[in-house]
Protein backbone atom coordinates (compact mmCIF):
# COMPACT_ATOMS: atom_id res chain seq x y z
CA UNK A 1 0.00 0.00 0.00
CA UNK A 2 1.32 3.47 -0.86
CA UNK A 3 3.10 5.30 1.96
CA UNK A 4 1.41 8.55 0.93
CA UNK A 5 -1.92 7.16 2.14
CA UNK A 6 -1.11 7.96 5.77
CA UNK A 7 0.00 11.51 5.01
CA UNK A 8 -3.00 12.44 2.91
CA UNK A 9 -5.37 10.69 5.28
CA UNK A 10 -4.19 12.92 8.14
CA UNK A 11 -4.36 16.15 6.18
CA UNK A 12 -7.83 15.51 4.81
CA UNK A 13 -9.12 14.31 8.18
CA UNK A 14 -8.27 17.75 9.55
CA UNK A 15 -10.03 19.48 6.65
CA UNK A 16 -13.12 17.31 6.84
CA UNK A 17 -13.55 17.71 10.58
CA UNK A 18 -13.18 21.48 10.45
CA UNK A 19 -16.77 22.12 9.40
CA UNK A 20 -19.46 21.58 12.00
CA UNK A 21 -23.09 21.98 10.91
CA UNK A 22 -23.32 25.25 12.84
CA UNK A 23 -20.42 26.75 10.92
CA UNK A 24 -21.76 26.01 7.44
CA UNK A 25 -21.92 29.17 5.31
CA UNK A 26 -25.44 28.41 4.10
CA UNK A 27 -28.93 27.85 5.44
CA UNK A 28 -30.50 24.48 4.61
CA UNK A 29 -34.14 24.26 3.59
CA UNK A 30 -35.54 20.70 3.22
CA UNK A 31 -37.91 20.68 0.25
CA UNK A 32 -38.99 17.09 -0.49
CA UNK A 33 -37.99 13.46 0.00
CA UNK A 34 -37.38 10.73 -2.57
CA UNK A 35 -36.61 7.03 -2.83
CA UNK A 36 -32.95 6.80 -3.94
CA UNK A 37 -32.82 10.05 -5.94
CA UNK A 38 -30.00 10.26 -8.49
CA UNK A 39 -30.20 13.43 -10.58
CA UNK A 40 -32.20 16.56 -11.27
CA UNK A 41 -32.61 19.24 -13.91
CA UNK A 42 -34.56 22.50 -13.91
CA UNK A 43 -37.37 23.16 -16.36
CA UNK A 44 -37.75 26.71 -17.75
CA UNK A 45 -40.78 27.31 -15.49
CA UNK A 46 -38.70 26.64 -12.34
CA UNK A 47 -39.95 23.14 -11.67
CA UNK A 48 -37.47 20.27 -11.49
CA UNK A 49 -37.16 16.86 -13.08
CA UNK A 50 -35.87 14.36 -10.51
CA UNK A 51 -34.86 10.76 -11.25
CA UNK A 52 -35.14 7.92 -8.76
CA UNK A 53 -32.77 5.02 -9.20
CA UNK A 54 -35.51 2.37 -9.28
CA UNK A 55 -36.97 3.89 -12.44
CA UNK A 56 -39.22 6.88 -11.69
CA UNK A 57 -39.07 10.34 -13.22
CA UNK A 58 -40.88 13.00 -11.17
CA UNK A 59 -41.76 16.65 -11.69
CA UNK A 60 -41.25 18.69 -8.54
CA UNK A 61 -42.25 22.25 -7.71
CA UNK A 62 -40.10 24.76 -5.83
CA UNK A 63 -42.12 24.09 -2.65
CA UNK A 64 -41.75 20.30 -2.91
CA UNK A 65 -45.00 19.18 -4.51
CA UNK A 66 -44.32 16.01 -6.50
CA UNK A 67 -46.21 14.82 -9.56
CA UNK A 68 -47.19 11.28 -10.31
CA UNK A 69 -44.41 9.38 -12.05
CA UNK A 70 -43.94 10.52 -15.64
CA UNK A 71 -45.27 7.84 -18.00
CA UNK A 72 -43.27 6.21 -20.79
CA UNK A 73 -39.88 6.03 -19.07
CA UNK A 74 -37.68 3.23 -20.51
CA UNK A 75 -37.44 -0.04 -18.59
CA UNK A 76 -34.63 0.17 -16.04
CA UNK A 77 -32.36 -2.67 -14.85
CA UNK A 78 -32.12 -1.81 -11.14
CA UNK A 79 -29.52 -3.27 -8.79
CA UNK A 80 -26.13 -2.53 -7.28
CA UNK A 81 -24.95 0.80 -8.65
CA UNK A 82 -27.33 0.59 -11.59
CA UNK A 83 -30.75 1.93 -12.37
CA UNK A 84 -32.17 5.22 -13.55
CA UNK A 85 -29.45 7.84 -13.87
CA UNK A 86 -29.08 11.33 -15.25
CA UNK A 87 -31.52 13.76 -16.85
CA UNK A 88 -30.72 16.75 -19.06
CA UNK A 89 -32.68 19.17 -21.19
CA UNK A 90 -31.88 19.67 -24.85
CA UNK A 91 -30.42 23.16 -25.42
CA UNK A 92 -33.53 24.00 -27.48
CA UNK A 93 -35.97 22.54 -24.95
CA UNK A 94 -38.21 25.61 -25.05
CA UNK A 95 -38.88 24.86 -28.72
CA UNK A 96 -38.76 21.04 -28.88
CA UNK A 97 -39.57 19.83 -25.31
CA UNK A 98 -36.85 17.21 -25.70
CA UNK A 99 -35.07 15.67 -22.70
CA UNK A 100 -32.28 13.11 -22.39
CA UNK A 101 -32.15 10.28 -19.86
CA UNK A 102 -29.44 7.82 -18.88
CA UNK A 103 -30.25 4.45 -17.37
CA UNK A 104 -29.11 0.83 -17.18
CA UNK A 105 -30.68 -1.68 -19.55
CA UNK A 106 -30.51 -5.46 -19.45
CA UNK A 107 -28.76 -7.52 -22.12
CA UNK A 108 -28.47 -11.21 -22.92
CA UNK A 109 -26.96 -13.79 -20.52
CA UNK A 110 -27.19 -11.63 -17.40
CA UNK A 111 -25.27 -8.75 -18.96
CA UNK A 112 -26.21 -5.10 -18.78
CA UNK A 113 -24.98 -1.66 -19.70
CA UNK A 114 -25.86 2.00 -19.62
CA UNK A 115 -27.87 3.70 -22.34
CA UNK A 116 -28.95 7.23 -23.18
CA UNK A 117 -32.36 7.94 -24.70
CA UNK A 118 -34.00 11.12 -25.87
CA UNK A 119 -37.73 11.77 -25.70
CA UNK A 120 -40.34 14.49 -25.95
CA UNK A 121 -41.69 15.54 -22.56
CA UNK A 122 -45.44 16.16 -22.67
CA UNK A 123 -46.48 18.06 -19.55
CA UNK A 124 -49.94 17.54 -18.04
CA UNK A 125 -51.76 18.71 -14.90
CA UNK A 126 -50.96 15.37 -13.25
CA UNK A 127 -47.32 15.32 -14.30
CA UNK A 128 -46.36 14.23 -17.76
CA UNK A 129 -45.50 11.54 -20.26
CA UNK A 130 -42.64 10.77 -22.61
CA UNK A 131 -43.26 10.35 -26.33
CA UNK A 132 -40.99 9.42 -29.24
CA UNK A 133 -38.46 7.69 -26.96
CA UNK A 134 -35.31 6.86 -28.93
CA UNK A 135 -32.03 5.34 -27.70
CA UNK A 136 -29.14 7.43 -29.02
CA UNK A 137 -26.22 5.67 -27.28
CA UNK A 138 -25.34 2.39 -25.55
CA UNK A 139 -22.34 1.12 -23.61
CA UNK A 140 -20.45 -1.44 -25.65
CA UNK A 141 -20.01 -4.20 -24.83
CA UNK A 142 -22.61 -5.12 -22.24
CA UNK A 143 -20.95 -7.08 -19.44
CA UNK A 144 -21.90 -8.91 -16.25
CA UNK A 145 -21.86 -7.07 -12.95
CA UNK A 146 -23.67 -4.03 -11.57
CA UNK A 147 -21.00 -1.41 -11.01
CA UNK A 148 -19.27 1.59 -12.59
CA UNK A 149 -21.76 2.73 -15.18
CA UNK A 150 -20.87 6.41 -15.00
CA UNK A 151 -23.59 7.65 -17.40
CA UNK A 152 -23.56 11.36 -16.58
CA UNK A 153 -24.80 13.44 -19.53
CA UNK A 154 -24.17 17.08 -20.43
CA UNK A 155 -24.67 19.48 -23.32
CA UNK A 156 -22.11 22.11 -24.29
CA UNK A 157 -22.70 25.58 -25.70
CA UNK A 158 -22.44 24.25 -29.27
CA UNK A 159 -25.14 21.63 -28.68
CA UNK A 160 -22.88 18.56 -28.52
CA UNK A 161 -23.87 15.74 -26.16
CA UNK A 162 -21.20 14.54 -23.72
CA UNK A 163 -21.48 11.19 -21.92
CA UNK A 164 -19.29 9.67 -19.23
CA UNK A 165 -18.94 5.90 -19.49
CA UNK A 166 -17.53 3.89 -16.57
CA UNK A 167 -15.25 0.88 -17.11
CA UNK A 168 -17.79 -1.41 -15.38
CA UNK A 169 -15.21 -2.65 -12.81
CA UNK A 170 -13.46 -4.55 -15.62
CA UNK A 171 -10.25 -2.47 -15.64
CA UNK A 172 -8.88 -3.13 -19.14
CA UNK A 173 -11.79 -1.72 -21.21
CA UNK A 174 -10.65 1.76 -20.16
CA UNK A 175 -7.65 1.30 -22.52
CA UNK A 176 -9.50 -0.73 -25.20
CA UNK A 177 -10.38 1.39 -28.21
CA UNK A 178 -12.85 -1.25 -29.40
CA UNK A 179 -14.95 -0.51 -26.30
CA UNK A 180 -16.61 2.71 -25.20
CA UNK A 181 -16.22 1.75 -21.51
CA UNK A 182 -13.91 3.89 -19.37
CA UNK A 183 -14.20 6.82 -21.77
CA UNK A 184 -15.63 10.29 -22.14
CA UNK A 185 -17.66 10.55 -25.33
CA UNK A 186 -18.81 13.40 -27.56
CA UNK A 187 -21.81 12.99 -29.87
CA UNK A 188 -24.26 14.99 -31.88
CA UNK A 189 -27.67 15.34 -30.24
CA UNK A 190 -29.04 12.46 -32.33
CA UNK A 191 -26.24 10.10 -31.27
CA UNK A 192 -24.27 10.41 -34.48
CA UNK A 193 -20.53 11.10 -34.41
CA UNK A 194 -19.14 14.60 -34.99
CA UNK A 195 -16.70 14.60 -37.87
CA UNK A 196 -14.07 16.47 -35.85
CA UNK A 197 -13.84 14.01 -32.95
CA UNK A 198 -10.21 13.02 -32.31
CA UNK A 199 -10.40 9.36 -33.32
CA UNK A 200 -12.70 9.58 -36.34
CA UNK A 201 -11.12 7.51 -39.11
CA UNK A 202 -9.09 5.31 -36.76
CA UNK A 203 -9.69 1.60 -37.16
CA UNK A 204 -8.59 -1.67 -35.63
CA UNK A 205 -5.77 -3.50 -37.37
CA UNK A 206 -8.09 -6.53 -37.53
CA UNK A 207 -10.00 -6.28 -40.83
CA UNK A 208 -12.86 -8.34 -39.35
CA UNK A 209 -13.50 -5.78 -36.59
CA UNK A 210 -15.88 -2.98 -37.54
CA UNK A 211 -15.13 -0.49 -34.77
CA UNK A 212 -15.35 2.84 -36.57
CA UNK A 213 -18.42 3.74 -34.52
CA UNK A 214 -16.70 3.06 -31.19
CA UNK A 215 -13.48 4.84 -32.09
CA UNK A 216 -15.35 7.87 -33.37
CA UNK A 217 -17.35 8.39 -30.18
CA UNK A 218 -14.27 8.71 -27.96
CA UNK A 219 -12.98 12.07 -26.78
CA UNK A 220 -10.71 10.81 -23.97
CA UNK A 221 -9.86 7.43 -22.43
CA UNK A 222 -8.28 5.80 -19.40
CA UNK A 223 -11.05 6.71 -16.97
CA UNK A 224 -12.41 4.58 -14.14
CA UNK A 225 -15.89 5.68 -13.08
CA UNK A 226 -16.69 9.27 -14.01
CA UNK A 227 -19.74 10.49 -12.08
CA UNK A 228 -19.32 14.18 -12.77
CA UNK A 229 -18.62 16.26 -15.87
CA UNK A 230 -18.82 20.05 -16.08
CA UNK A 231 -17.58 22.97 -18.16
CA UNK A 232 -15.84 25.84 -16.42
CA UNK A 233 -16.53 29.50 -17.20
CA UNK A 234 -14.06 29.36 -20.11
CA UNK A 235 -15.73 26.33 -21.69
CA UNK A 236 -13.04 23.87 -20.56
CA UNK A 237 -14.39 20.38 -19.70
CA UNK A 238 -13.51 18.79 -16.34
CA UNK A 239 -14.39 15.36 -14.99
CA UNK A 240 -14.37 13.86 -11.53
CA UNK A 241 -14.05 10.12 -11.09
CA UNK A 242 -13.83 7.49 -8.39
CA UNK A 243 -10.39 6.02 -7.83
CA UNK A 244 -9.85 2.50 -6.49
CA UNK A 245 -8.47 2.27 -2.93
CA UNK A 246 -7.50 5.95 -2.87
CA UNK A 247 -6.88 8.27 -5.77
CA UNK A 248 -10.20 9.90 -6.63
CA UNK A 249 -9.39 12.27 -9.50
CA UNK A 250 -10.38 15.64 -10.89
CA UNK A 251 -9.13 15.92 -14.47
CA UNK A 252 -8.88 18.72 -17.00
CA UNK A 253 -10.14 16.91 -20.10
CA UNK A 254 -8.08 17.30 -23.24
CA UNK A 255 -8.93 16.21 -26.75
CA UNK A 256 -7.74 12.64 -27.42
CA UNK A 257 -5.88 12.37 -24.10
CA UNK A 258 -5.31 9.16 -22.12
CA UNK A 259 -5.67 9.44 -18.33
CA UNK A 260 -3.99 6.11 -17.69
CA UNK A 261 -6.38 3.89 -15.76
CA UNK A 262 -5.81 1.04 -14.91
CA UNK A 263 -2.12 1.29 -15.82
CA UNK A 264 -1.61 4.18 -13.40
CA UNK A 265 -3.52 5.56 -10.45
CA UNK A 266 -2.71 7.40 -7.24
CA UNK A 267 -4.67 4.66 -5.47
CA UNK A 268 -4.19 0.91 -5.15
CA UNK A 269 -6.25 -2.19 -5.87
CA UNK A 270 -8.73 -3.14 -3.15
CA UNK A 271 -6.68 -6.28 -2.42
CA UNK A 272 -3.74 -3.91 -1.68
CA UNK A 273 -1.82 -4.73 -4.86
CA UNK A 274 0.05 -1.64 -5.98
CA UNK A 275 -0.89 0.39 -9.03
CA UNK A 276 1.97 2.58 -10.33
CA UNK A 277 1.51 6.27 -9.59
CA UNK A 278 0.77 8.77 -12.33
CA UNK A 279 4.26 10.24 -12.10
CA UNK A 280 5.79 6.93 -13.21
CA UNK A 281 4.18 7.18 -16.65
CA UNK A 282 4.48 10.72 -18.03
CA UNK A 283 2.84 9.70 -21.30
CA UNK A 284 -0.50 9.67 -19.45
CA UNK A 285 -2.31 12.83 -18.33
CA UNK A 286 -1.99 13.34 -14.55
CA UNK A 287 -4.94 14.49 -12.45
CA UNK A 288 -5.31 18.17 -11.66
CA UNK A 289 -6.32 17.18 -8.11
CA UNK A 290 -6.63 13.85 -6.30
CA UNK A 291 -7.84 12.58 -2.95
CA UNK A 292 -6.68 9.88 -0.56
CA UNK A 293 -8.72 8.94 1.38
CA UNK A 294 -11.43 9.13 -1.24
CA UNK A 295 -14.36 11.52 -1.21
CA UNK A 296 -16.33 9.22 -3.56
CA UNK A 297 -17.50 11.98 -5.90
CA UNK A 298 -21.00 11.67 -7.36
CA UNK A 299 -21.57 14.84 -9.41
CA UNK A 300 -19.82 18.00 -10.56
CA UNK A 301 -20.91 21.56 -11.37
CA UNK A 302 -19.28 24.92 -11.95
CA UNK A 303 -21.06 27.67 -10.05
CA UNK A 304 -22.10 30.50 -12.38
CA UNK A 305 -24.30 32.62 -10.17
CA UNK A 306 -23.77 35.56 -7.84
CA UNK A 307 -26.02 34.66 -4.90
CA UNK A 308 -23.03 33.17 -3.06
CA UNK A 309 -20.45 35.93 -2.98
CA UNK A 310 -17.03 34.88 -4.25
CA UNK A 311 -18.13 31.45 -5.44
CA UNK A 312 -18.55 32.16 -9.14
CA UNK A 313 -16.23 29.92 -11.16
CA UNK A 314 -15.65 27.42 -8.35
CA UNK A 315 -16.52 23.76 -8.86
CA UNK A 316 -18.64 21.78 -6.42
CA UNK A 317 -18.81 18.02 -6.13
CA UNK A 318 -21.19 15.82 -4.16
CA UNK A 319 -19.40 13.43 -1.82
CA UNK A 320 -20.78 10.02 -0.93
CA UNK A 321 -18.18 8.48 1.41
CA UNK A 322 -17.13 11.94 2.58
CA UNK A 323 -20.79 12.89 3.32
CA UNK A 324 -19.86 16.37 2.16
CA UNK A 325 -20.04 19.01 -0.51
CA UNK A 326 -16.51 19.79 -1.67
CA UNK A 327 -15.66 23.23 -3.09
CA UNK A 328 -12.80 23.40 -5.60
CA UNK A 329 -10.93 26.29 -7.15
CA UNK A 330 -10.18 25.59 -10.81
CA UNK A 331 -6.95 26.86 -12.36
CA UNK A 332 -5.61 26.89 -15.88
CA UNK A 333 -3.96 23.47 -15.47
CA UNK A 334 -4.45 22.58 -11.81
CA UNK A 335 -7.06 22.78 -9.07
CA UNK A 336 -7.24 22.81 -5.28
CA UNK A 337 -9.84 22.01 -2.66
CA UNK A 338 -10.74 25.18 -0.78
CA UNK A 339 -13.58 24.00 1.49
CA UNK A 340 -15.43 20.90 2.55
CA UNK A 341 -18.93 21.20 3.99
CA UNK A 342 -19.92 18.28 6.17
CA UNK A 343 -23.56 17.42 5.50
CA UNK A 344 -23.64 14.32 7.73
CA UNK A 345 -25.16 12.13 5.01
CA UNK A 346 -24.13 10.78 1.59
CA UNK A 347 -24.64 13.46 -1.06
CA UNK A 348 -25.67 12.29 -4.51
CA UNK A 349 -26.03 15.47 -6.56
CA UNK A 350 -25.50 19.23 -6.41
CA UNK A 351 -27.15 21.50 -9.00
CA UNK A 352 -27.28 25.27 -9.31
CA UNK A 353 -30.83 26.58 -9.51
CA UNK A 354 -31.98 29.51 -11.65
CA UNK A 355 -32.00 31.65 -8.49
CA UNK A 356 -28.32 30.90 -7.76
CA UNK A 357 -29.17 28.65 -4.81
CA UNK A 358 -27.56 25.22 -4.58
CA UNK A 359 -30.06 22.37 -4.79
CA UNK A 360 -28.80 19.16 -3.25
CA UNK A 361 -29.99 15.55 -3.39
CA UNK A 362 -29.10 13.29 -0.49
CA UNK A 363 -28.45 9.68 -1.45
CA UNK A 364 -30.42 8.15 1.44
CA UNK A 365 -31.01 9.20 5.04
CA UNK A 366 -31.37 6.42 7.63
CA UNK A 367 -32.93 4.18 4.98
CA UNK A 368 -35.91 6.52 4.68
CA UNK A 369 -35.15 8.16 1.38
CA UNK A 370 -32.97 11.06 0.35
CA UNK A 371 -34.08 14.65 0.75
CA UNK A 372 -33.99 17.52 -1.71
CA UNK A 373 -32.37 20.51 -0.01
CA UNK A 374 -32.11 24.17 -1.02
CA UNK A 375 -28.96 25.93 0.17
CA UNK A 376 -28.84 29.74 0.39
CA UNK A 377 -26.28 32.08 1.97
CA UNK A 378 -26.55 32.07 5.75
CA UNK A 379 -28.50 34.99 7.15
CA UNK A 380 -26.27 36.83 9.57
CA UNK A 381 -27.67 37.69 13.00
Amino acid sequence: MKAKLLVTTLSFFIVACGHAQSSLPFDIEPVASFDEPWAMAFLPDGRMLVTEKKGALLIVTRDGQKSAAVAGVPAVDYGGQGGFGDVALHPDFRDNNRIYLSYVEAGADDTRGAAVARATLQLTEQGGALADVEVVWRQYPKVVGRGHYGHRILFDAAGYLWISSGERQKFTPAQDMQSNLGKILRLNDDGSIPADNPFVGHFSEDPLVDDEGVYGQIWSLGHRNTLGIAFDLDGQLWNIEMGPRGGDELNRIKRGANYGYPLVSNGDHYDLRDIPDHDTRPEFEPPALWWTPVITPASLITYRGTLFEGWRGNAFTAGLASTAIVQIELGAESAREIARYNMGVRIRSVVEGPDGALWVLEDQRDGKGGRLLRLTPKIQD
